[in-house]
């Protein structure tokens, strides 16, 4: 079911707050290259792209996504901005396997997606500081 909240600059600011918290765990996890860590890095990726999505939509279309249909997210974020909506799609992908897999994630996914989720931070920072 797909859920849209309204929301404004207030929960930008906050959602790019947990968003930049995210990412720093995302890097810090990337560091190791261990296999558990690899999936930590992603998965904290993920979540730090899909908060950093909810700023920009909040700042420039006034809502977000607030269900389990992570399609309608990307969707709303194409109306912000292309490549972020595929950079936030690339990230849905990993999501389960991230959180909830038995397998463990490659050296180069945990790469590609932790540089997904610098894009997407770095919007919302920019955003929120205009």
């Amino acid at each position: 079911m797909n859920r849209e909240i309204t929301c404004g600059r207030g929960e930008a600011l906050s959602r790019t707050d947990v968003a930049e918290r995210y990412l720093t765990v995302a890097e810090l996890a990337a560091e190791d290259d261990a296999h558990a860590s690899r999936n930590v890095a992603v998965g904290n990726a993920v979540l730090a792209g899909i908060a950093a999505s909810d700023a920009l939509c909040c700042l420039r279309l006034g809502r977000r996504s607030r269900g389990q249909d992570h399609h309608a997210a990307v969707d709303l974020v194409r109306h912000v901005d292309a490549t972020l909506a595929r950079d936030l799609d690339r990230l849905l992908r990993l999501k389960d396997t991230a959180h909830y897999g038995d397998q463990f994630i490659s050296s180069d996914k945990v790469i590609s997606s932790v540089r997904a989720a610098q894009r997407l931070v770095e919007a919302a920072r920019e955003a929120t500081r205009t």
